[in-house]
Order: structure tokens, then sequence, then C-alpha cells
């Protein structure tokens, strides 16, 4: 499988590179495991210095990291700066709060001293999307590398720079070598690399196909995963909402990456009391939204990033349409310009029944449905398979109480848009995944916690 670096605006093939044949991966797991056995002996002080280092390089040279970012997956520079300050910051949060979160726990027994330890493991594998290609693998590498363990990128295929680049910056930023390497592989080799007795443990986000791959040959290992995988996160609008800021936020919410996001809101779930005017306050959004290339400051959407996104996003609101539904903008790829352009698309009146009610669209598509209460609004947003994040917009406090409590999944947020943040967990239930990423939760999944008994 080619590993190469094609501009989705362009469609221009940049560079390729060669996949590591089985002696060079063999090699590298060598020196991961060798440099395992000194680096889980480091304190949290130098791992400290290291991890706050990565965070000013990636605060010095954001705009090259940046533009790495928009070029290879499409992304619009100004979102992908963002993504870099943002791994910056998962840098700084782990180096000054991973000492305190694997502290020894003391805990009163029969025993004379007893306590709960966190130790590293070892050897985790990291398998990463494209659609956030330094955010996905910091918020890995920052909990991992603080915990004592080191790491192998197996990164999306159509990254390969960037996964090169982040390696670099941990080299760069003193971390011993061997710690963190990329391995440009396919996916046909992650197996082989999970059987390998010396990988504790793997994380991936991606698709549930890859994810439940990935899963089951950690299982045949029984070896321990962190799945974060599709999503089809439910938007919902109540009557007592502000709905120009609801508006707004929905705007963001399903835009967000060029719509290709696991967390950006794709099912919204309007009352029918203000289902009208939340419907044109999004056309009207929606319209002047501009698309184009995504180095320039003023585009707000880019092209998707790969040609086959564009052809299985076309397919999804085309088979929508079919089965009854209306197109009140977009609806078609763009065909006036080269690259992998999908404009801005709103569908309603989606039968009941419909794929559209149980699958994820990857791309800038907002599905509208409409309910007649707050019972039928959580209805829909529980009937997918998926159980990642969900937006909620009230200023009833009752309303709020039973969207939080009943509402299935990994986070919900009231009165704005799901995002992730260091100090707080993120993971989803159901077939969006398991375990969790970020804050003290995601920093001590890859570690054995060990039981200490002394009399």
């Amino acid at each position: 499988m080619a590993i190469a670096t094609i501009n989705p605006a362009t469609g221009e093939l940049l560079k390729t590179f060669e996949p590591l044949n089985d002696a060079e991966i063999a090699t590298k797991i060598d020196l991961a495991q060798q440099t395992f056995e000194q680096y889980r002996k480091t304190n949290f002080e130098s791992r400290s210095l290291w991890m706050k280092s990565c965070a000013e390089i990636l605060e010095q040279e954001k705009a090259e990291f940046a533009k790495l970012m928009t070029l290879e997956m499409g992304k619009p520079f100004k979102a992908a700066l963002g993504e870099v300050e943002k791994c910056a910051l998962v840098c700084q949060y782990y180096a000054e709060n991973a000492a305190d979160f694997l502290a020894d726990v003391p805990v009163k027994t029969d025993a004379s001293h007893s306590f709960v330890r966190y130790q590293p493991l070892g050897i985790i594998l990291a398998v990463m999307p494209w659609n956030f290609p330094f955010w996905q693998v910091f918020r890995f590498v920052a909990p991992a590398l603080m915990a004592g363990n080191v790491g192998l990128l197996k990164h999306a295929s159509n990254v390969p720079q960037c996964a090169l680049a982040i390696e670099e910056i941990i080299k760069r930023a003193g971390f011993p070598i061997g710690v963190f390497q990329t391995l440009l592989i396919g996916a046909s080799q992650v197996a082989n690399l999970i059987a390998d007795e010396r990988v504790k443990a793997a994380t991936l986000t991606g698709s549930e196909a890859a994810g439940a791959s990935l899963a089951q040959a950690a299982g045949k290992q029984i070896k321990k995963t962190v799945l974060e995988l599709g999503g089809s996160d439910p938007f919902i609008v109540l009557e007592s909402a502000d709905l120009e800021t609801a508006a707004s936020f929905a705007t963001t919410a399903r835009m967000l990456n060029n719509g290709q996001s696991c967390i950006a809101a794709k099912r919204f779930i309007v009352v029918d009391a203000i289902a009208d005017k939340f419907e044109q306050l999004l056309l009207e959004k929606f319209a002047v939204l501009k698309v184009g290339d995504p180095m320039h400051p003023d585009t707000d959407l880019g092209p998707l990033a790969t040609p086959d996104l564009v052809k299985e996003l076309d397919q999804q609101v085309q088979t929508t349409v079919k089965e009854g539904a209306k197109l009140l903008i977009g609806g078609h790829p763009l065909s006036d310009r080269p690259g992998n352009f999908y404009p801005p698309t709103i569908i309603t009146e989606i039968p009941p029944g419909s794929f559209a009610e149980q699958e994820e669209f990857f791309g800038p598509v907002a599905l509208l449905f409409r309910v007649p209460d707050i019972d039928a609004a959580i209805k829909v947003a529980n009937s997918t398979p998926f159980g990642l994040g969900a937006s909620a917009w009230t200023t009833n406090d009752q309303e709020r109480d039973r969207l939080i409590e009943e509402i299935e999944a990994g986070a919900v947020f009231i009165n704005g848009m799901v995002k992730s943040d260091p100090r707080l967990p993120f993971g989803g239930i159901k077939r969006s995944g398991y375990g969790r990423e970020l804050s003290i939760q995601g920093i001590q999944e890859f570690v054995n916690v060990k039981t200490v008994w002394v009399k």
C-alpha cells in the first residue's frame, strides 16, 4: 500500500515513502524495548522537562506544523494552527500534573502500610487517524510518555510527513532515542505488532471496522486496548434555547475540520415549536460559508481528505434523498475545481427508518430532525449505535438535568459544542468505543495499578 502525501485541495502527489520491511520493524521494536528498560527508571522531573520542551517547540514552530497538516489532509490553516496550540497545551498539562496523577495512593487496611502504585507497562502501540494528525497523537504521547511508557505510532498512510515530524519533535525535546518511533507501515501489519510479546497494549482512534480489527487482534493476545471510534453526535435544540447562538455553534460544530470529526455535531434534533426559525438561521449561515483553498485565511471549508471520502459521502446523501428526504442546500460534489470538495449541505424531512438515522456522515452534511418535545428528542438522540458526545441547548434547569442524565454518550455539553479538553476525560460508549483519553483517567489507562501490602 502506498504511503504518500497527496494534496487534497489539488490532487497533486507531493511525496512518497517506502513502507518499512519486516527487518526494519523488528529493529524499531528492539530499540523501543531497550529504551523502555532504562526510560522507566527516569523521574517525573526529567520527563516533565522534556515534555515542556515539546510544548515549546510546538508553539515556536506552529505555523510550519500547521502548514504540513493543511497540505496533507486539507484542514483550514487557521484550524491547523489551533490544533498545534492544543498539542502544546496537552504537553504542558501532563508535564505539570502527571506526578500527582500517578503518585502512590495510601489505603487504610489491616496492613502496617498499604497503598496503590502506578507503574508503566512498556511499549504501547498507537494507531491514529488522519483527521487530527497532530492532536490525536499528542493526546496519546503526553500521558503515555509521562507515565514512563514508550510509544510506537502507526499513523494514517495519507499523513506520513506529520507522523515523521512528530517523532522529530520528541527527539528534539530531549527524550531518549527510542522513546517514540513512527512506523510507516500499512494496516495489514498491525496484527503482527500486537502479537509481539513486548508490545503491551494498544490504542486506536478511527472507524468501527478498524477498532474491531484491533480489538480482535489484541483479544487473542489478552492485551488491553483503548478505542475511540465513530460518532453521530446529536445537537438538540429545545424551545427555551437562544436560537441565534445555537445556530452559530451548530454551524461551527458541523463544519469542524471540514466536517471530518468524530465529535462534530451531525444530527440536529429540534423541537417543532422553533424548528422553522432554527432551520432558516442554519440555512443562512451555511449559505455564506466560503469553500476553497484551505491555506487562505478566509476559507471556512476546505477539501475532504481523499476522493473516496467524497464518493462515500455523496452516496450517503443521494441514498437519503431517494428515501424521501429534502435537500435545502448543497448535496453534490463541487466539480468546478480540482480537489476533494463537497459543499455545505443540509438535509431535512428525513423519513422514519431512513439510512440517515443510523449512519455517520463524515463530511459537511447536517441532518435535521423535527421532534414534538424533549422526550422525543432524547429518544432520537439515543437511537443510534454510537455514543460519543452530545450537545444540547436549553435554559430550563429541569430539561438540562434530564439531558445530562438520560443521553447515552461519553460527554454531554449543555449550551456549548462538544470538544476535547486535556482537563476532562474523553471517550465514548456503545459502538463509539471504550476507555478514556485525557485527564487523570487517560494517564491511568496504560499503567499497572499495583496493590502493595506490607506488614
